[in-house]
């Protein structure tokens, strides 16, 4: 009795607990990430919203339903619009006829003649002979297109057509994020873009990328920018369609009808005319052969000039077989200003200025060259060598002809110091000297007020008999070889002859007398590193061969070392004493 009281108590019970499991609350469910990106849910099915006509059917073993008239569909947030459709229900995909519209969130719109959509990858590739994208910063038009709704990207590779409301660009291949709003370009791109006043600047590439919202075209491979201003090129960089500034990199050049402007970067603004260069920046002038290197550049273009500082600039100017080079801490190259009538070509070049040209050498502190005229301006203690010569005033100026140094004109202070054979130093000064040339060698120096001159005369080739010295008011030295041949007085001279063990040494300078060889520039010096890869180098001379069948001859033994003097050039024969009471001759007028 006590066990079947238990059982019925068990059976009562059981209801009661099942009761309360039932009315147990489930787990609540996690909450879900915050901030996280909601994701597409793959293979949700495409639902069809409306259609004039609905055909369903087999056609080859696949389920199909043929769609007419007002076709509409939709996934998720993608709306699909079509004359006549094909809907694959078993592999959720569509394929749309006449004009096919897919719009996505309402901001991008994709329209053609034909379309496929796969609802499971969220792929669609639309056809047609006019196929345009359109979102609110840009519209695209190509024939064939593939889109990745998921991952909101295009691309096409049949040739595409852009444009925004300040530029166009076209490309044989590209793709676009429309979350980054970035677009890539490949072969052939062109993008034409205009300024405030419809002025078009054009740039051509093969690789370009594009960001619609900065409107910065980022480029990498040889890319050129043409514009009125001129042309532009690099191999990398960016250029800035709305400020219009360049940020070139990898040999980058600006080029105008009559120079050309490069460097390893440029920075140049279109709209303020100005340029940076940097790094190996060259300045070349397409007319006169004339080349200016140095390490940092700045470029006006509205005024014509170019300003080349860092690390000794260097000009070199070709001119037939002889060649000029000038070194300075700054140069300066002044071009015609557009638009402007034509103006002369001028280099400034300052301070510590340096000059190389074959057997003439120079150095002053501040130069002007004019390139028009072929002078050479020199300023503050110019000095000038020219083989065995030195040449220095107040100032001076060179001037050539044909590219060869055909005068010299030294004002004020005008000295001249050549040294002979045995060490010597003939002298001749005066208030102002005109000194000519004859294929780059000395041929005649007028001196001009104030004439001195002291002159060593040889016996032989390397040994001095006496010195002359004179006054006169006028006087012409004539050179043959670079060296003094003949000495003429031409207005109230006066002079005297001195033996050579009566020459005391105070007696053999002029006043203001300083020789100054240590001071001249050398080839390397004036190259510096801009153009060190003109400096030719020697080439060893290959030894000869003996002839096959013969023994060599043995060397003979060293005699002992002997010091011998350098053979002296033939000593210009001693120029004849004025009598006190000679006839002074006419005044040489100067060519």
């Amino acid at each position: 009795m006590p066990l079947l009281r238990f059982f019925l108590l068990v059976l009562l019970l059981l209801p009661l607990g099942a009761l309360r499991a039932q009315n147990r609350p489930a787990a609540a469910p996690k909450p879900p990430t915050p901030g996280a990106r909601a994701q597409p849910v793959k293979g949700t099915p495409v639902e069809l919203l409306h259609a004039d006509e609905l055909r369903g059917g087999d056609f080859n073993g696949v389920k199909i339903r043929k769609l007419l008239g007002n076709v509409s569909f939709k996934q998720q947030d993608v709306l699909l619009y079509c004359d006549s459709a094909y809907q694959y229900t078993e592999r959720n995909e569509i394929e749309g006829f006449s004009n096919v519209r897919i719009v996505q969130s309402d901001t991008m719109t994709i329209t053609g003649d034909h379309g496929y959509y796969d609802g499971n990858k969220r792929l669609a590739r639309m056809t047609g002979q006019s196929v345009v994208m359109h979102d609110p910063r840009m519209t695209l038009t190509t024939t064939a297109l593939d889109y990745d709704l998921t991952r909101r990207t295009a691309f096409y590779t049949v040739g595409g057509h852009i444009v925004d409301p300040k530029n166009t660009l076209d490309s044989q291949q590209g793709f676009y994020d429309t979350n980054s709003k970035v677009f890539v370009f490949k072969r052939d791109v062109h993008l034409v873009s205009l300024d405030e006043q419809g002025a078009a600047t054009d740039l051509r590439n093969d690789t370009l990328t594009f960001n619609t919202i900065s409107k910065i075209a980022y480029f990498d491979g040889p890319t050129r920018i043409k514009s009125m201003q001129g042309d532009l090129y690099a191999e990398k960089g960016t250029y800035n369609t709305v400020t219009r500034v360049s940020n070139f990199a990898r040999n980058a050049k600006i080029d105008t009808p009559g120079y050309l402007l490069g460097g390893d970067a440029l920075v140049y603004d279109q709209v303020k005319l100005y340029g940076v260069a940097t790094g190996h920046v060259s300045l070349i002038s397409k007319k006169d052969n004339v080349v200016l290197r140095g390490d940092r550049g700045l470029y006006w273009r509205a005024l014509g000039r170019t300003k080349i500082f860092g690390d000794r600039p260097v000009v070199r100017n070709i001119s037939g077989k002889d060649t000029l080079y000038l070194a300075a801490d700054t140069l300066l190259s002044v071009e015609t200003r557009p638009g402007r009538a034509v103006q002369r070509p001028v280099i400034y070049a300052w301070p510590k200025v340096q000059i190389f040209r074959g057997k003439m050498q120079g150095r002053c502190d501040s130069l002007t060259y004019d390139r028009q005229d072929s002078i050479i301006y020199l300023n503050r203690d110019p000095v000038v060598w020219q083989a065995r010569n030195q040449l220095t005033s107040d100032s001076m100026n060179l001037r050539f002809k044909h590219g060869q140094l055909e005068r010299a004109n030294l004002f004020s202070n005008a000295f001249v110091i050549q040294e002979d054979t045995v060490q010597d130093y003939n002298q001749v000064k005066g208030r102002n000297m005109v000194a000519y040339f004859r294929r780059s060698q000395m041929a005649r120096i007028d001196v001009l007020g104030n004439a001195e001159s002291i002159y060593f005369t040889l016996d032989g080739d390397s040994t001095m008999s006496g010195l002359n010295k004179s006054v006169s008011a006028t006087m012409q030295a004539r050179f043959v070889d670079n060296k003094i041949k003949q000495l003429s007085w031409l207005t109230n001279p006066e002079a005297t002859y001195t033996p050579v063990h009566e020459i005391k040494p105070e007696n053999k300078e002029l006043k203001g007398f300083k020789w100054r060889a240590t001071e001249r520039p050398t080839r390397r010096i004036v190259f510096g590193k801009h153009f060190a890869s003109d400096i030719k180098k020697a080439k060893p001379k290959a030894k000869a061969k003996a002839k096959p069948g013969t023994r060599p001859k043995t060397r003979p033994k060293p005699k002992a070392k002997t010091k011998v003097r350098p053979p002296a050039t033939k000593a210009p024969a001693r120029p004849p004493t004025p009598p006190a009471a000679a006839k002074p001759a006419a005044v040489a007028t100067p060519r």
